[in-house]
């Protein structure tokens, strides 16, 4: 640069810098501007000896930066001044520390969050991924962040001249695939709209071109036509009192090539290349009232196509973009579309999120939380993967939506090809985990009954329904996937915690220790990933406990092993199908179920609990069904081992009889000097001429029970004897 220029560049940074505190000077207070100001010194010295690809001096770039952050999508001094400073680390000109103390922890974060989305690796070969994930991340911390990192893109996009080819097609497949569709996510649609058509003038520049060039020879056509038309709407509002401003406006290049691409006609043949607004001056309280009026002027003139009414003023989309569209037949037939909205309304649709914090405390805002929840669902599902991370977040970025009534009439919003379960799920992830179907329109639905736009929607619900691998095919929002993905994660955690206790057992039965160096053995032996899939796997039944000793033992013979080790393989290869019990329950982690009370000989199964060991439940407890049901994965089969020894287990007989006299003689006399058993206890009640009584005996085997029950049914007065879960 040759020193007469030095001067001239220097009053261009300026000039640019004071345009944009003049743009900021009705919302900026002086306290603002010098903290900006102090943010522009502290840029220019960084950033003084670097140039773009244009020759351009590089501090063109952060303050044109900041100009997008404050006039078009409306952000404040804290965003102003990380706009100016966000490339000033990454240069090694200042520090984190450095700005968090002279600007504070808010600007200093921000600036930390675009460091990370910057640091990606932009080759043409460069996995995308690692972009989705840092901006996941980058919004769920702060969206200001990626606010400012749209501006950022927006600037350069319009820069993309001077970057090289092979740069140009990069980062305009970017910004479609990403940067354009998150944009429209946050309400930024005039953003939005730019970069479509700046990434389309880099991807598809001849159609680019020739629509432009159209569009500026029919330029004087389409106002003259727009003028007419508006005519005698302008009349009617007038006559009415309306404050209003109207608007026309040309549709951007992309959409306009989209029309041409799907209709299969050209440029001269599509008729709504322009949509006219027409904005209220009004107050909130009157916003809907007024545009219905402004709506019933409109179609009093003009025919309207009742398919293309589209209501976002009475439900908003989530973004907050409110809006009342109409498509009508103006002169010479040709369509119109006509776009109602306040000036409030309009303001959201042209700054989107930041005009939400301008007009605080309208509802409208609570959609776009929504959404940030989802993105922060994302972020804490435990051990998602980069790749279920990015698929989760291009799903919520690019899912178009659909409105669903509970019962209650509220509204739930959800995206296109939506389930019963993503539905469920959306209400409340308890819900969703116990979904069983739906109601849906007064009729029933399965779980994966795809839902349609204003469906009413009743969920079904049952204590014994449990998230299943198989939903994850057919639910399609990220909060029912990661839900999901959560819960299976967990309950598989929790079988493996039993199948670690199973293996532990079953060691200690054979003097062995469950260490690190016999896990790594196992692993090894069976070509596993970790210690969690050989729980799980040992749990499962895929792996049996007889195999692991084997393996354990190596090349021995049960005949070669130590004295001890033959009796426990003699105990334990005997009743390799079942769990055995002891009827004194020596030295093992078994109980006795108390909701039945099993005693040796009744047919039971074992219950592997979490914390409480393996409960012994009869084949006939009533919980047997639900257990079997719920948890078919913890039941293990069990048998009684042959008695050896006597042993005693209350059971509870319930009689009912006639009341006579003596009646409670006679079932004493059976139990304690015929059967010679010890009575704990007995209880007679009357009922008129019938009594009930209740029974507690002590029984060592289900052949004395029997024994029992056959002859108290068969002594006088006795009609039913029975045995009792108590």
């Amino acid at each position: 640069m040759t020193p007469e220029e030095r001067p001239r560049e220097h009053k261009q940074v300026i000039y640019r810098f004071k345009a944009l505190l003049k743009s900021g000077m009705h919302i900026l207070d002086n306290k603002d501007i010098q903290r900006i100001k102090e943010a522009y010194k502290l840029a220019a010295e960084v950033h003084k000896d670097m140039r773009r690809s244009s020759g351009e001096p590089y501090l063109f770039h952060p303050v044109a930066v900041a100009r997008i952050v404050l006039e078009e999508i409306g952000l404040g001094a804290t965003s102003v001044i990380a706009a100016l400073l966000h490339d000033t680390t990454r240069f090694g000109g200042l520090t984190l520390a450095e700005i968090e103390q002279r600007f504070g922890k808010d600007v200093s974060a921000i600036v930390a969050g675009l460091n990370r989305i910057a640091e990606i690796n932009h080759s043409k070969d460069a996995d995308q991924s690692e972009n989705y994930r840092n901006l996941i991340i980058s919004i769920s911390e702060d969206i200001r962040v990626i606010l400012i990192k749209l501006a950022d893109r927006l600037e350069i996009m319009r820069s993309l001249n001077h970057f090289t080819k092979e740069q140009q097609a990069s980062k305009a497949r970017e910004t479609f695939n990403l940067y354009a569709p998150l944009a429209h996510k946050l309400g930024l649609y005039k953003v939005k709209s730019e970069m479509e058509d700046l990434s389309m003038k880099f991807t598809e520049n001849e159609a680019y071109k020739s629509i432009i060039k159209k569009l500026r020879n029919t330029t004087v056509a389409r106002n003259k036509f727009i003028r007419e038309f508006m005519e005698p709407i302008e009349e009617k509002l007038n006559l009415q009192g309306l404050n209003f401003e109207i608007k026309g406006r040309t549709k951007s290049v992309y959409s306009i090539w989209k029309k041409i691409q799907k209709q299969n006609v050209p440029f001269e043949k599509i008729y709504d290349v322009f949509a006219i607004r027409i904005i209220l001056d009004t107050p909130k309280d009157k916003e809907k009232t007024e545009c219905w009026r402004v709506y019933s002027t409109v179609t009093d003139k003009y025919i309207p196509n009742p398919s293309r009414l589209r209501d976002w003023v009475s439900v908003p989309k989530s973004t907050g973009y409110e809006s009342l569209h109409t498509t009508v037949v103006g002169p010479d037939g040709r369509w119109v579309e006509v776009q109602i909205r306040s000036k409030r309304m309009d303001e959201i649709a042209e700054r989107g999120l930041a005009a939400h914090w301008r007009y605080k405390g309208i509802r409208q805002e609570a959609g776009i939380d929504e959404w940030l929840s989802q993105i922060r669902d994302i972020i804490e599902t435990p051990d998602i993967s980069p790749e279920e991370m990015v698929n989760s977040f291009k799903l919520n970025l690019h899912s178009q939506e659909i409105f669903i009534f509970t019962p209650t009439g509220d509204l739930k919003k959800l995206p296109v090809g939506a389930t019963v379960l993503d539905f469920a799920f959306d209400i409340h992830s308890q819900v969703g985990y116990h979904c069983m179907g739906a109601k849906v329109n007064q009729k029933n639905a399965t779980i994966r009954e795809e839902l349609k736009n204003g469906d009413l929607v009743e969920i079904i619900t049952s204590k014994n329904q449990k998230p299943k691998k198989d939903w994850l095919n057919f639910v399609v929002t990220s909060k029912a996937k990661s839900k999901i993905k959560q819960s299976l994660k967990e309950n598989e955690m929790q079988v493996a915690d039993l199948g670690k206790e199973m293996l532990a057992r079953r060691l200690k039965n054979w003097k062995m220790t469950l260490d690190d160096t016999t896990v790594s053995l196992l692993i090894k032996h069976y070509k596993l990933k970790d210690a969690t899939v050989l729980y799980s796997s040992i749990f499962h039944e895929k792996i049996e406990l007889s195999d692991i000793k084997l393996v354990l033992l190596g090349d021995k013979q049960p005949e070669q092993a130590e004295p001890q080790k033959r009796v426990v393989e003699h105990r334990v290869t005997k009743f390799d199908d079942y769990l055995i019990i002891d009827e004194r329950l020596d030295n093992v982690d078994y109980r006795l179920a108390k909701c039945c009370n099993p005693i040796p000989g009744d047919e039971v199964f074992g219950f592997v609990t979490i914390g409480e060991g393996i409960k012994i439940h009869r084949n006939t407890c009533p919980n047997a069904d639900r257990l079997r049901d719920k948890y078919g994965y913890r039941i293990m089969k069990a048998k009684w081992r042959e008695q050896t020894e006597s042993g005693a287990f209350q059971v509870t007989i319930k009689i009912v009889g006639y009341d006579e006299l003596g009646i409670v003689n006679r079932i004493s006399e059976i139990v304690s000097k015929e059967m010679k058993l010890n009575m704990r206890a007995i209880s007679i009640e009357s009922k008129g001429n019938s009594f009930v009584g209740i029974l507690k005996v002590l029984i060592e085997h289900t052949n004395q029970l029997g024994n029992l029950l056959s002859k108290l049914q068969k002594t006088a007065g006795i009609q039913r004897a029975i045995r009792v879960n108590r």
